[in-house]
């Protein structure tokens, strides 16, 4: 393994990866790095709600950040797989800088359409794509076997944390500023990932190179046949469809029936990362006590809960029991998802499994998003984020018959 030179850990906790200090140094940067995503994709979304009248393309917005990982994901997984995790890190942190720093130019300059707007998004996409197999599968490099779960549920309180500074942070910037400032933020954002990658010399691993659609058919022929993580996808998938519906149309709810301004959008996004701060240690031992259909029911709930709630309120102070508890949902529901894969996943071909499962829930995200967007458009916002509840009920109970996730235990990969 490559974590032999690594700090040996005390017994296992909630924060004991922090006694590792290159996943304390990479967890810091990281932190401040999902700040600026946060910040950009506040501003995208709330800077789409100006520029056009179209609940779909201001639903688009999420789906560009999320359709490259569903396209190029995969390739992503096989390249992670193929070459040096930290360098595959480092091209892709960079590439994003210099997009964001260009889109902070052109949004600065106000030469920016709805289609460039998009355009920009989809790029930072792209780096997304590219660094998140590599990034994920290199928390083995980081922390020992035993640490993986504690150490994804860490990550996942890192995003969550700009989840919730961010988007008032960002509602602030944009009200006495514009938004080329919280683009300029983000750009700024990956300089200290970048250093702390430079700095990390993790031990080499031992690669066994193929040519990378080769790759690619390896990864997919291993999930494809592996009961359990083919059962597993499946719930990604109709998941990624149906929480689409609150990501993707919030700009618009805020915007539109709640008359609410970017401090409410910052507000509600805020509370949706307080929720996930505040529901990711508990993860891990309400999975124990309930298994992974029981903490995935509970989201689910959760979510069908948030949804009814904004689809009929017409005040901010409504809507955010709604924020907090589908931030809540939202952790719960990814976290596991996310552990379930990579305890059942090779060490070789992690890489690739990691992205086809984001693939696929990505995928999700992105179709629903387009999907939840084009019912606004068709009907009104209540009748798509009705229509995102009855998905999520019905989908759930098919496939907790159809697709049974796996029982304790079962399938995972003892990890040398």
């Amino acid at each position: 393994m490559a974590t032999a030179d690594l700090v040996p850990p005390p017994p296992t906790g909630a924060f004991s990866p922090f006694r590792y200090p290159v996943f304390r140094a990479i967890w810091t940067a990281n932190l401040f790095s999902n700040l600026g995503g946060t910040l950009q994709g506040v501003a995208a979304a709330w800077m789409m709600t100006e520029l056009t009248a179209s609940h779909q393309l201001v639903a688009l917005v999420q789906a560009s950040a999320t359709v490259p990982i569903m396209l190029f994901g995969v390739f992503a997984g096989a390249i992670a797989d193929n070459y040096d995790r930290r360098l595959v890190m480092l091209t892709a942190q960079v590439g994003m800088l210099v997009v964001s720093a260009a889109l902070a130019a052109m949004a600065y300059a106000h030469m920016l359409t709805p289609f460039l707007l998009l355009a920009f998004t989809l790029s930072v996409g792209i780096g997304t794509a590219l660094n998140s197999p590599a990034w994920q599968a290199s928390v083995r490099q980081q922390v020992e076997p035993r640490e993986l779960p504690q150490a994804i549920a860490l990550n996942s309180i890192s995003f969550n944390i700009a989840r919730s500074v961010g988007p008032a942070l960002g509602g602030l910037l944009i009200s006495i500023w514009d938004v080329s400032f919280a683009f300029a933020f983000n750009a700024i954002s990956y300089i200290g990932l970048i250093g702390v990658l430079l700095w990390w010399k993790p031990p080499p691993r031992q690669i066994e190179r193929r040519p990378i659609l080769p790759a690619v058919g390896v990864g997919i022929r291993y999930c494809a046949t592996n009961p359990q993580l083919r059962r597993i996808l499946a719930r990604c998938f109709a998941l990624g469809f149906s929480l689409a519906a609150y990501q993707s149309l919030l700009p618009t709810v805020v915007n539109g029936p709640i008359h609410g301004d970017e401090l409410d959008y910052g507000l509600m996004l805020g509370l949706f990362g307080i929720g996930s701060i505040t529901a990711a240690p508990l993860t891990g031992p309400i999975r124990r006590r309930i298994g992974l259909e029981g903490i995935l029911a509970m989201g689910a709930v959760m979510f069908v809960f948030s949804l009814s709630l904004i689809a009929e309120v017409d005040r901010i102070a409504y809507a955010l029991p709604a924020a907090f508890v589908s931030g809540m949902a939202w952790v719960m529901i990814l976290t596991t998802l996310n552990t379930a894969v990579q305890l059942r996943s090779p060490d070789a071909i992690l890489g690739r499994c990691l992205s086809i499962y984001q693939a696929v829930t990505f995928g999700g995200m992105a179709l629903g998003a387009w999907t939840w967007g084009a019912l606004a458009d068709w009907r009104d916002l209540p009748f798509a984020l009705h229509a995102g509840s009855i998905f999520l009920i019905v989908s759930f109970v098919a496939l907790r018959i159809l697709a049974p996730l796996p029982k304790p235990g079962e399938g995972i990969i003892k990890q040398a």
